[in-house]
């Protein structure tokens, strides 16, 4: 039986290599001068996608998911969760012998060769990654990044953006929770930014997160103002929040637009992102960046220029007034999150929102309907398409049209609309400039395209 040696192994393939954590990777190691091939289901070789170009640029060899891309050379096949056994690759790596690799494990491998910060939570992970790395940058240490969203500044150079091999020491990612990875990481710093439940109980998310605790070999930062992160304080100088006893504390907060304000221990900032939320990440990647030899000046000036990520309140046009925004936001307090930072005052929010899974929307019913309701004003709008169906074999008994008669009967305005198509022609007719659109979802590689849909379609009808 073959055997898998991280500080040896230099070819590896990737199945489901399109997917945003697995293309990271995969990005890092070519960039690192390891041989990376993968394949993924959406992959041809005559009508290729953005994502197979991007890889392809990066010397990796894409192949459809059809076995032709795995050959002896291969060291180490790389799967996520989402890769089951049926899959003929797997199936065919299995039978040649050929060490097959979790990739939380490979992740982990890595962050073993670097001083190593890893963002857990269940809101916020991607943006705190994104913003530490930018710090870290404009610092000019010349870090390295793996996580699940691209940065604006690095997809304008045309990358996927979500990796980068840096010549520094540091690496900055995302660890997951929702897999239970998240104990297989012993970063030399480890950020905890909220506790909330998502895929799993709270009382399974407290005994993860305590191991993710308990493995940080430096310095532990903890959110004061979630009250389940409390408990994981190993030191208060290192928390952030509103709390006196933090060492990093947030005050001041004004936003104007879609612009933020605010102070951390009376050092200004400005960052062009809406949402108190967005000041707290900003607490939480300032602590980090502190506690590694940055400078609280050097932070505020890093993150003036900070651009975001890849649909994390990305701005995708204005017409005739009308402001649209996509956002990845699909669990209940990023909801909630995510429409408290768009309600600008004197405009009207109309919300459009695609659960994914008919399990995890099950399992978040009463969530969805009590954080969305509470967050929507008197003239606000939800409306929810039908929930996302990604494959397998799962139980159909619920759908949006549920959360959308539970969120009317609390009196907010709530609407079901089956086809997304039909959308913009249904709120055309009552909306007016200074509104805002706000896209919510996940998972659905066609978000992105259904946010330009928007755009396009509302474009035509307002002309």
């Amino acid at each position: 039986m073959k055997t898998f040696n991280y500080k040896t192994a230099e070819n590896y393939f990737f199945i489901g290599i399109a997917g945003a954590g697995m293309s990271a990777i995969a990005q890092y190691l070519a960039d690192s001068g390891k041989t990376i091939s993968g394949s993924d289901r959406l992959f041809s070789s005559e009508n290729k996608t953005e994502t197979q170009i991007q890889l392809e640029n990066k010397g990796i060899k894409c192949f459809p998911q059809d076995c032709s891309g795995i050959s002896e050379n291969i060291q180490a096949v790389v799967i996520s969760t989402a890769i089951e056994p049926t899959v003929p690759e797997y199936k065919l790596a299995l039978e040649t012998e050929i060490p097959i690799i979790m990739r939380s494990d490979l992740l982990a491998e890595i962050s073993f060769t670097k001083n190593t910060i890893a963002i857990s939570g269940t809101s916020g992970k991607s943006t705190v990654t994104a913003m530490i790395f930018h710090i870290l940058h404009h610092a000019k240490l010349s870090p390295s990044l793996i996580t699940g969203a691209g940065l604006v500044s690095i997809q304008k150079t045309g990358e996927i953006g979500n990796a980068v091999y840096g010549n520094g020491d540091f690496l900055v990612i995302e660890v997951d929770e929702s897999d239970g990875s998240i104990v297989k990481y012993k970063p030399q710093t480890g950020v905890i930014l909220n506790i909330e439940k998502d895929h799993k109980e709270l009382s399974e998310l407290d005994e993860l997160f305590d191991v993710f605790r308990k493995n940080i070999k430096k310095n532990i930062i903890v959110n004061r103002n979630n009250d389940r992160c409390l408990k994981f304080s190993n030191n208060i100088k290192n928390d952030f929040g509103f709390d006196d006893n933090c060492g990093f504390i947030e005050n001041d907060f004004k936003q104007n637009g879609f612009s933020i304000s605010f102070k951390i221990n009376d050092t200004y900032f400005e960052l062009n992102q809406p949402g108190k939320h967005n000041m707290e990440n900003a607490a939480a990647a300032v602590s980090a960046c502190v506690l590694n030899g940055v400078s609280i000046l050097k932070s505020a000036e890093a993150l003036k220029t900070y651009e975001g990520i890849y649909r994390r309140h990305q701005i995708i046009g204005n017409v005739g007034g009308i402001t649209i925004i996509d956002d990845y936001a699909h669990n209940p307090a990023k909801i909630a999150a995510s429409i408290k930072a768009c309600q600008i005052e004197g405009s009207k929010l109309i919300t459009w929102f695609q659960p994914h899974g008919f399990g995890p929307t099950r399992f978040l019913r009463n969530e969805f309907v009590k954080e969305i309701s509470n967050s929507l004003r008197e003239n606000d709008e939800i409306w929810m398409s039908e929930i996302y169906y990604a494959g397998g074999s799962v139980s159909k008994d619920i759908s949006s049209k549920d959360l959308i008669n539970d969120i009317s009967k609390n009196g907010k305005r709530a609407f079901f609309i089956e086809k997304r198509e039909n959308f913009v022609e249904k709120i055309c007719k009552f909306i007016k400039s200074g509104d805002v659109i706000l896209l919510c979802g996940a998972r659905d590689p066609s978000l992105s395209d259904f946010a330009s849909h928007v755009f396009n379609e509302l474009s035509k009808l307002k002309n």
